[in-house]
């Protein structure tokens, strides 16, 4: 899969909005590889503002528009936390 958009995540938000928490069954069901999980995470963070500071986010996501250095202060919204814990349990289940 090529770079995730921000309406890419949009997305995939509004499905887990409308389905509730199994309409993450993709990302439940662990059919993402982990390069996908990476990306997905880090866009929603991305939008947020996050401010990365591995070379590797910074390569891939740029800097411009970062204004938070906190993940635990990034403004998520219900949705956005509801699918980076989702992202997060699968990319522990597969070892990424």
């Amino acid at each position: 899969m090529t770079r995730l958009t921000a309406l890419a995540t949009a997305l995939i938000l509004s499905a887990l909005a409308l389905t509730g928490p199994a309409g993450a069954g993709d990302v439940q069901g662990d059919a993402y590889e982990c390069q996908d999980l990476w990306v997905m995470r880090n866009q929603v963070y991305k939008d947020n503002g996050y401010c990365f500071t591995s070379a590797r986010a910074i390569s891939y996501f740029g800097i411009g528009g970062c204004s938070v250095t906190s993940e635990a202060d990034l403004p998520l919204s219900k949705s956005e936390r509801n699918l980076v814990r989702e992202v997060r349990a699968s990319e522990r289940r597969q070892s990424c």
